[in-house]
């Protein structure tokens, strides 16, 4: 296994995001977690050695609320990963979050139901604070990248996590959007949470494909463009330059001595990985 002293940054791929890395100059992976095990590539990216998960499996073989979320994130764990740049697929449930733009989400709102979705289950009870799920100061340095760029983008956005596979109903876009939510996506539950009870801080680069149920205002007219997941695959791949080029970016930018918070208590992390690895 590489040394864990150089593998500081992940990138999760959400769908579209299948390989990230040339397979020739890739060390490829398979790290065992009490939870299954996880295919895992290491390989340089922005100059830096970077490990690469794709969520959905390299054909996209596995639904949302198949992917073992504990596993992806205990084995990144492993490798001493402290920082999570993610990529997701997602649709836009309000107007300012038209199909094209990327978005910096910071907050999430689950309706997901069934999923494993904490390490902490058994003997150690820990709470962990949830109010800025996804990492500030990641997403500091995120945004500044973008701008850089001159990336059309979104600086803040909450994600409704729905269950999956299938898409919403008309009904339930207009309920999200009612919550306070600006995109729906399948999968950002409960990674976000579990890297964060292992006190790695996580950063989501969002790529609008569509407008969900095709219900952008409560008067419009049903007939709109509804998602497809053709439409969505579609979108994805005439995107893909772009999300890749954003994540290099990100990942360049990172510092190299970043410290992710601590969310949960150092030593009760150390507890339940020691008894887990039992």
């Amino acid at each position: 296994m590489p040394s864990r002293a150089d593998i500081l940054t992940a990138v999760i791929g959400g769908s579209g995001l299948y390989r990230l890395f040339d397979p020739a100059a890739a060390e490829q992976l398979e790290v065992s977690t009490p939870f299954g095990s996880a295919e895992i590539s290491v390989g340089t990216l922005a100059g830096r050695r970077v490990a690469f998960l794709t969520r959905h499996g390299a054909h996209h073989s596995v639904p949302p609320h198949r992917i073992n979320y504990r596993a992806n994130i205990w084995a990144l764990r492993l490798l001493g990963v402290r920082s999570i740049v993610s990529s997701s697929a997602v649709g836009g449930i309000s107007a300012d979050y038209p199909p094209g733009v990327l978005v910096v989400t910071d907050q999430f709102i689950d309706r997901t139901h069934g999923r494993a979705d904490t390490f902490f289950a058994d003997a150690s009870v820990q709470h962990l604070p949830a109010a800025d799920p996804f990492c500030p100061e990641l997403a500091t340095i995120a945004r500044r990248v973008l701008r850089e760029a001159g990336e059309d983008f979104r600086e803040t956005g909450t994600v409704v996590v729905v269950q999956g596979p299938r898409f919403s109903t008309r009904a339930e876009s207009l309920w999200y959007r009612a919550a306070g939510a600006d995109i729906v996506n399948m999968t950002l539950y409960p990674e976000v949470p579990l890297a964060a009870e292992l006190n790695m801080g996580t950063v989501n680069l969002s790529f609008v494909t569509d407008r969900d149920a095709g219900v952008v205002e409560a008067t419009s007219d049903p007939g709109q463009e509804s998602v497809t997941s053709d439409l969505v695959f579609d979108r994805l791949a005439a995107a893909q330059p772009r999300i890749v080029a954003a994540i290099e970016a990100i990942v360049r930018a990172i510092p190299g001595d970043y410290e992710p918070r601590e969310l949960i208590a150092p030593a009760a992390v150390d507890a339940v990985l020691a008894e887990a690895a039992r």
